[in-house]
């Protein structure tokens, strides 16, 4: 997959226009990315961006996520490529 396109609608949501590599494939999605909880906070803050603050039990997850896994869009190319 490779994003074709990408627009900002908020300060928290980008829109993205994604794409099969494999052209043979031809398949292509829209996909929305959202900030929706701060995991720890900026050390160069900006007044104007405010998000909760997530709790412990939704850091400690991301804490124990596993480094091996590929990401969503690497995944998707993999499945996309066969």
């Amino acid at each position: 997959m490779r994003i074709r396109t990408s627009e900002g609608t908020h300060i928290f949501l980008r829109v993205a226009y994604l794409q099969c590599t494999n052209e043979a494939c031809g398949w292509s999605v829209r996909a929305e990315f959202e900030m929706t909880h701060e995991m720890s906070p900026s050390g160069m803050a900006n007044p104007s961006v405010k998000l909760p603050i997530a709790d412990i039990a939704l850091r400690r997850a991301a804490m124990r996520s596993a480094n091996d896994q590929p990401d969503l869009l690497d995944q998707m190319e993999m499945e996309c490529a066969q």
